[in-house]
């Protein structure tokens, strides 16, 4: 179908999005995966920065990251619609910039405060350039979604995809970063596969726009003299946050679940390295927390049927506190601690699957509330806990690990007990505790049920057929 028959929407999703939609997200998490494991330990361990200057980097530029994150979502409901429709066209002008930009995210070029400029630079950088792709992929799931079980459909292929990126990570990943530390110095690894995996990044992006094509209603002269009513005001988006408290208690507690995510990824080469002693077993440990993860995401539609989506989630939260404190009570069982935390990865599979919905319940309620479709809005603020918990990822590393007295230059093998527990602190505590209040966050805060969301939607309804 040509760019040129875009006023025509499907009735229908296409086998092709019932199938493959998510392959772009698949590709945007191989991408980020190479920040979310090893950038830490690159600033550490191979550009051999201090503490405090690990710190700096990954506060400021997770901190800017974090403060420009509920603007995309804003800026895409506001502007004049491009090319190939208001979300669908950032799937393509995007993401060919990315490889270039994160790259020199893991490259120290010269010494002082040049070097460290280039990296908060280039991670900031990056990272606007993709968000606006990122959230437009997400807009799209409400566009082409034109019934409940759509939009279910949609959300689960997704996340199936999304978390399916880790394992093939596992076997990508390392191998990869390794073939890149032989042929161009370990210094510069990294570097390379962020290149090489942002390539497929954009490459899989352009897959969801063929994908897309004919979902969106394309501006033409005709159309561009009636009213938008995907356009939004400032005071209608701020209407729908601050007249939406289960929107602002929800992104609180998926705070939680980013945090888990980013922060055991940031500090489990620490574990496997100074704890287990065995670095090689990260991969092993990529590969069996990640499939379960897939398996959760799987999963995680069937549970929600049963219990509903809220309380899969606040059951699930909780759960995973459990196991983590436990590994952490057995942190010297490398074996045990591998089943454990492939355990609570199998519980922010289903956590990933489930949140979404429960962000589009929060959209129903703010339509019923305001009288406002704050769709991509609301879409957009899903990025808002995912950005901090970014920012929390290097706070705590980096705070747990100088209070163990870490240094780069320790021998592995003689890492003291103290050391140990500081990295299981921030690998196995710190997201527990983030866990346990989250839950508590949405059974206290969260009130919109099942029931009531079906009783907005016949509301909204009425109030649209009575004009």
């Amino acid at each position: 179908m040509s760019d040129t028959n875009n006023q025509k929407e499907p009735k229908g999703l296409s086998k092709a999005l019932k199938m493959f939609y998510g392959v772009g997200d698949c590709g945007f998490t191989l991408m980020t995966n190479v920040e979310s494991y090893y950038f830490s330990f690159f600033l550490t361990n191979l550009a051999q920065f201090g503490l405090g200057t690990v710190s700096f980097i990954t506060t400021l530029a997770s901190a800017i990251d974090a403060c420009l994150s509920w603007m995309y979502g804003a800026v895409l409901n506001s502007i004049k619609p491009k090319k190939w429709g208001r979300y669908r066209s950032w799937l393509i002008l995007l993401p060919w910039l990315v490889p270039f930009l994160f790259a020199f995210q893991f490259l120290k070029i010269g010494d002082g405060p040049l070097s460290i400029a280039i990296i908060i630079f280039a991670a900031v950088v990056s990272h606007v350039v993709w968000n606006f792709p990122y959230v437009a992929n997400v807009s799209m799931i409400a566009v082409a979604g034109k019934t409940p079980d759509d939009r279910a459909q949609l959300a689960s292929t997704r996340a199936a995809w999304a978390n399916l990126s880790k394992v093939i990570f596992s076997y990508v990943g390392p191998p990869l970063a390794a073939l890149f530390a032989g042929i161009i110095g370990e210094k510069s690894q990294y570097g390379a596969t962020a290149f090489v995996l942002g390539c497929v990044m954009a490459v899989l992006y352009f897959a969801h726009f063929k994908m897309f094509d004919g979902y969106e209603e394309v501006e033409t002269v005709s159309s561009s003299v009636k009213k938008d009513t995907t356009k939004t005001s400032g005071g209608d988006l701020v209407k729908s946050l601050l007249q939406n408290p289960p929107l602002m208690t929800l992104m609180l507690a998926d705070l939680a679940k980013w945090m888990f995510n980013f922060v055991c990824s940031g500090v489990a080469i620490y574990y496997f390295t100074y704890v287990a002693q065995n670095e090689k077993l990260l991969a092993t440990y990529i590969l069996i927390s990640n499939i379960l993860c897939v398996a959760g995401s799987y999963l995680a539609k069937n549970m929600a049927k049963k219990l509903s989506t809220r309380t899969t989630t606040i059951f699930t939260f909780f759960a995973m506190a459990i196991v983590l404190i436990v590994g952490n009570f057995t942190y010297s069982n490398v074996t045990l601690v591998i089943v454990l935390m492939s355990v609570a990865q199998f519980g922010y599979g289903i956590a990933y699957a489930c949140t979404p919905a429960l962000y589009a319940d929060t959209i129903i309620y703010s339509e019923w509330k305001t009288g406002k479709n704050a769709t991509g809005w609301i879409s957009g603020l899903q990025n808002v806990p995912l950005k901090v918990g970014v920012m929390t990822r290097g706070i705590i590393i980096s705070a747990c690990l100088a209070m163990a007295a870490f240094d780069p230059s320790i021998d592995p093998a003689m890492a003291t007990e103290g050391l140990k527990k500081g990295i299981c602190m921030a690998f196995m505590i710190i997201p527990a505790l983030a866990l346990i209040i989250a839950a508590v966050l949405l059974l206290l805060g969260f009130r919109i049920t099942k029931d009531k969301v079906e009783q907005y939607q016949a509301e909204i309804s009425q109030r649209a057929q009575n004009g």
